[in-house]
């Protein structure tokens, strides 16, 4: 069970027998927004790390934990790839335990365990691919409330980046500190590595002005090299089916303000 800030809880379903299989893949929805679209499209996946979570601790007769986790490696590995074969222009996977993973356990042995089950996916493609593979984290972002924002982004960068993946997309409109946050990037962040900003707060209702979102970018560029700087939304503005608590023309507008602000700040940098 998660739990987040206002006392509202997800409850993750559990596997009951094996063998565990994936019955639809990503790229079924990256087919379906292809025809709305001629776009490059970024295509989420989830990952591999938040379904191993489905398996009982009291383990499954006639099914390993061990069988398990090769059954999801293969399978998470097929929703990645079918997407990029499918022509997505990036696959995002949705890697939002990770800071709830060092609220759960401080020691941060979790955390180590969710990075190198992922890393098992991820290294399973070619440089070329992982680059074409990014990273999503954030602290949960549903029904307007989160589940780990307590959880400073110094504890989760530095293993975050060990991730081999070409792109990150982090929340960051919502933080607090976000000189802490833009140090630490610059501190973690490798030269093969791309960083997208969240420049949107999904769970604030207000509609930010495109001069503000320049401004964020502006000051991230004093800290990250422009080339490897990207914008993006804090989390989805709506991660579950039943999530209501922004409106449909609010997430447009945000979307909109974003683009707007991310042409600002890319003319004045370009000068």
């Amino acid at each position: 069970m998660i739990p987040f800030e206002d006392g509202h809880t997800r409850q993750l379903p559990k596997l009951s027998k094996g063998p565990f299989h994936y019955t639809k893949f990503a790229s079924d929805y990256l087919k379906e927004a292809k025809r709305c679209c001629n776009l490059p499209i970024k295509q989420a996946v989830i990952s591999c790390s938040a379904i191993s979570l489905l398996y009982p601790q009291e383990g499954l007769q006639d099914y390993s934990k061990e069988q398990f986790i090769a059954d999801l490696i293969n399978d998470a590995e097929k929703d990645i790839r079918t997407c990029l074969e499918s022509g997505a222009y990036k696959v995002q996977i949705d890697f939002t335990e990770a800071r709830l993973a060092i609220k759960l356990d401080p020691s941060k042995r979790l955390l180590s365990a969710f990075i190198d089950l992922n890393n098992q996916v991820l290294n399973r493609f070619s440089t070329e691919e992982q680059q074409r593979i990014g990273v999503h984290s954030c602290p949960g972002g549903d029904k307007d409330s989160t589940h780990s924002a307590d959880i400073s982004y110094t504890e989760l960068l530095p293993l975050l980046f060990q991730l081999n993946a070409g792109s990150f997309y982090l929340e960051y409109a919502a933080e607090k500190n976000k000189t802490e946050v833009l140090k630490c990037i610059k501190e973690n962040i490798k030269p093969n590595q791309k960083v997208f900003l969240g420049v949107t707060n999904v769970i604030d209702p207000r509609i930010e002005t495109p001069e503000e979102i320049c401004e964020l970018i502006l000051e991230a560029a004093r800290y990250i090299p422009v080339a490897q700087l990207g914008t993006t939304d804090d989390c989805g503005f709506s991660p579950f089916g039943d999530d209501t608590s922004t409106a449909r023309e609010i997430a447009f507008a945000k979307i909109k303000a974003r683009v707007e602000g991310t042409k600002m700040a890319e003319n004045i940098l370009s000068q």
